[in-house]
């Protein structure tokens, strides 16, 4: 009888219990369709764009093995440099355009782009040597003389794609900051239609070889950056585009500085794994790893797609909340990507080690390949898994603006752990492929706790504040200075 009170009391906890779990399923299934409204469209842009360089690559294949050779070390190599440097620089905007556009500073977006342009046009011109000596640089990284030359021709005609590269991504950013990105979709798969008829028409039709796979390339990525600016032009993106302004140029070096660490970010992730194929071709009798190395490097590749969806996602997630000031959503929107993404990692993981005795024999008529891929594939496993969480970690750095102590995370992590210990598993303890590759993992492993570490310590509300004086610091008014006529 004495504890007949205690029970209305455990039916209010149970009762409170029961109401913060579905309060907690209610704000879960808010946010993540506002994640799957942003991440979504980025996946399938993301897989479109990919499919221009894959497309491309079969098309010359068609025409003979130079040519392929040829735009496959032109794009992976010299292409792939400036891509990812110039993604790089362009992802400040994540952060600033994010935070300006959650604050309800629309105008001071395309002031921003402005700037970016400046700056990335500027690397792009910085980089023109690398694509006029192109066959000398490859021969010193080990390439034959004859795919050096055929390799550093296509480079020659694909100049264009470079200076397009430095003005669709800071595009490509400023209408991801305001959640545009079906418009950024619809384009990519109109261009990626297109994009096949010039392959097909050029390469093969044609076969102008080499130079008609570097022109059906810039002309995809012109066609990209023309079609995204009309839009952005004729609808005046809501506000965010007012026209040219002579406030990008003001305090471009500092902007630049946050261009920098943003492309040390990320080329850091970006060249970490590219790594891994060079150290396993020198390990003895290499042909058979490489190839192998090389299927899984193409699977992770297509992975990666759904990553960056992910990351771009988060990105603008939480720079839009913490501009607007709202610290607590920016942490749930941290929770619940990460919930989603990890989720998705491990169903592509279960799919990955299902079809590891299967999918092989769809890049390889090798057995020997075949067998070795099958192998390594649990490693793939592994790494698409961390792939669903590292990456979207990223991206929660992007968008609160942590560029610079990210890029002494992935330094520390990735290049004096991860690297060493992939050398040291790989060639010390002769462990071939499997070490180098698992060594390497380990790198990964350290760097996606240290960011779980650092996204959990963080004061939020001092990221909301932080925002606010970001703001101000880079804005002011869009409206403060006359626009160019």
């Amino acid at each position: 009888m004495g504890n007949n009170w205690e029970e209305p009391l455990l039916d209010v906890h149970h009762r409170e219990e029961h109401e913060n779990k579905l309060r907690f399923v209610e704000n879960f299934g808010i946010e993540s369709k506002k994640l799957w409204k942003i991440a979504g469209p980025v996946i399938l842009t993301a897989v479109c764009q990919y499919s221009v360089s894959a497309i491309t690559l079969t098309f010359a294949g068609l025409v003979g093995d130079l040519d392929l050779a040829a735009v496959s070390v032109g794009n992976s190599v010299i292409s792939g440099l400036a891509f990812g440097l110039l993604l790089g620089m362009g992802s400040a905007l994540e952060t600033l355009c994010g935070q300006a556009f959650g604050a309800g500073q629309k105008g001071m977006l395309g002031v921003y782009m402005q700037r970016s342009w400046l700056i990335l046009l500027a690397t792009a011109t910085i980089l023109l040597p690398v694509y006029i000596f192109a066959p000398p640089v490859l021969e010193f990284f080990g390439e034959t003389a004859v795919i050096s030359e055929a390799a550093g021709k296509y480079s020659l005609y694909l100049i264009p794609q470079l200076y397009a590269y430095a003005l669709n991504f800071p595009i490509q950013k400023f209408l991801q900051a305001q959640s545009k990105v079906l418009v950024i979709l619809w384009i990519a798969i109109v261009v990626l239609i297109l994009h096949c008829v010039y392959c097909w028409f050029l390469i093969f039709k044609l076969r102008w070889g080499i130079v008609g796979a570097a022109v059906s390339i810039n002309t995809s990525q012109w066609l990209l950056v023309i079609g995204q600016f009309l839009y952005i032009v004729l609808t005046k993106s809501d506000g965010a585009w007012t026209g040219f302004s002579w406030l990008a140029f003001r305090d471009l070096y500092g902007f630049f500085k946050l261009s920098v660490a943003s492309a040390v970010m990320l080329c850091l992730e970006f060249w970490y794994l590219m790594i891994l194929v060079v150290l396993v071709g020198r390990l003895e009798n290499p042909i058979v790893p490489v190839d192998a190395i090389s299927i899984c490097m193409n699977i992770q590749g297509w992975d990666m797609m759904i990553a960056l969806g992910f990351n771009a996602a988060i990105s603008v997630r939480i720079s839009n909340e913490l501009g607007a000031g709202n610290a607590e959503a920016a942490k749930f929107a941290v929770v619940v990507v990460t919930i989603t993404s990890l989720s998705v990692g491990i169903l592509v993981m279960a799919v990955v080690l299902g079809t590891r005795a299967y999918f092989p024999i769809l890049f390889t008529s090798s057995e020997a390949v075949a067998r070795e891929t099958t192998r390594v594939a649990s490693l793939l496993g592994v790494t698409v898994l961390l792939n669903s969480v590292q990456p979207v970690l990223s991206g929660v750095a992007i968008g609160a603006g942590w560029q610079s102590l990210i890029a002494y995370v992935n330094i520390a992590c990735y290049y004096i752990v991860g690297l060493p210990a992939g050398i040291l598993m790989g060639f010390t303890f002769h462990l071939g492929d499997m070490g180098v590759w698992g060594g390497m993992i380990g790198g990964i492993v350290v760097q996606t706790i240290v960011l779980v570490i650092i996204a959990a310590v963080r004061n939020w509300d001092k990221e909301a504040r932080q925002a606010e004086t970001r703001i101000k610091r880079w804005g002011g008014t869009a409206n403060s200075e006359h626009l160019i006529s």
